[in-house]
């Protein structure tokens, strides 16, 4: 089969045409500190590199701006910014922000494509939410997040998961772009290269001594002379180049746990008033969990934030009901008298299920 035989067979078909939201959360990890610590809100702030010979695991923009950015020595950042405030990472508390980001997701489709803690691929084309509107889901999806979780994300919009990711950079932090089907073509003619997949800098600058720094440029060339000039890669480049991304949104991992959590207005300063809440939390815990009938549940937890900061969870193989979690709720409160700033309910499933979606 030759090259052109090959890129024949793999076209689709003319009517397939999907619908495909990227999230990406803002400076994720910082972005978590800065809602459990306003103090730290206009601040260069950076996770992790708490010792000198350590490297930073991510930064908000107020401290890139002075240049610092993720994996760098914590020795360099320092330098650039001596007011940088470095913060120890809380993977567990990153991981519960995620879970709480994907319960989201799942209120509008099951195809979802986690790529990492903080971004995800959703396929929505067959939703009829906004009358089929894709971006207007999207930017519904941005605002319900700030609001349930407290933190900000950019969103892409695109006919497939290569240009849903790029567009979901553009309009960073705390945006969102749209790139209808109608203009794939202007759009990707002026890309520059380094936005391919697997472009990066050793390789942008060999295709620029070929001629090519735009998507545009790579036009000039064809199929053949690309893959004889750049392997398997340059079909690859050929493709994207054009904006041809077949790969479906692939959702075959295994979920753990869900949860709900809610952040009081006003902090809760005894037993009654935490009491009084439940039913309400419950509720929609339950909601959330009627979509999951067919996960088997191992043990049910909660979680409670303190007026200063400070967390506990509590968990406990018990019947889901209402009467379980006032008994979480007791034996969390028992030893500690603060005011009760936030309040979460949750289960975790048995692992030997193994048909729904894990962590996003």
């Amino acid at each position: 089969m030759t090259v052109l035989d090959y890129w024949l067979n793999i076209q689709p078909s003319a009517t397939m045409q999907r619908k495909i939201i990227h999230i990406d959360c803002d400076c994720f990890y910082a972005a978590v500190e800065e809602r459990d610590f306003p103090h730290l809100r206009g601040k260069p702030v950076a996770v992790g590199g708490r010792s000198m010979r350590g490297v930073l695991s991510t930064c908000n923009y107020e401290a890139r701006a002075f240049g610092l950015h993720s994996a760098m020595p914590t020795h360099q950042a320092v330098k650039l910014c001596p007011d940088v405030i470095l913060q120890p990472s809380r993977f567990d508390v990153y991981r519960e922000a995620s879970e709480r980001i994907h319960d989201i997701f799942l209120q509008y489709t099951d195809t979802i494509e986690p790529l990492s803690l903080d971004e995800a691929f959703m396929d929505v084309t067959g939703s009829e939410l906004f009358s089929g509107s894709a971006t207007l889901l999207a930017e519904h999806i941005r605002q319900q997040i700030f609001k349930e979780v407290g933190i900000t994300v950019s969103a892409g919009i695109a006919p497939n998961k290569f240009l849903a990711k790029v567009a979901s950079d553009w309009n960073k932090p705390n945006g969102s772009f749209t790139i209808s089907p109608n203009h794939v073509e202007r759009f990707v003619h002026q890309l520059p290269v380094k936005k391919i997949f697997g472009v990066g800098a050793k390789s942008a600058e060999r295709l620029k001594q070929f001629g090519v720094e735009t998507c545009g440029d790579i036009h000039q060339h064809s199929i053949t002379e690309l893959v004889n000039k750049f392997g398997k890669s340059g079909l690859r480049l050929y493709e994207l180049s054009r904006g041809i991304d077949n790969r479906p949104v692939s959702n075959d991992r295994t979920r753990k746990s869900l949860s709900i959590e809610h952040t009081f207005s006003a902090n809760l300063s005894t037993l009654g008033a935490c009491l009084n809440k439940l039913p309400e939390l419950y509720d929609s815990l339950s909601k959330r969990l009627a979509k999951k009938s067919d996960l088997g549940i191992r043990s049910l937890f909660m979680k409670i934030k303190y007026a200063d900061f400070k967390q506990t969870t509590i968990e406990r193989c018990l019947p889901l009901d209402s009467e379980s979690y006032q008994a979480l709720l007791l034996s969390a409160l028992d030893n500690n008298h603060q005011p009760v700033r936030l309040m979460g309910l949750g289960v975790r499933f048995k692992e030997e299920d193994k048909n729904q979606l894990s962590l996003f």
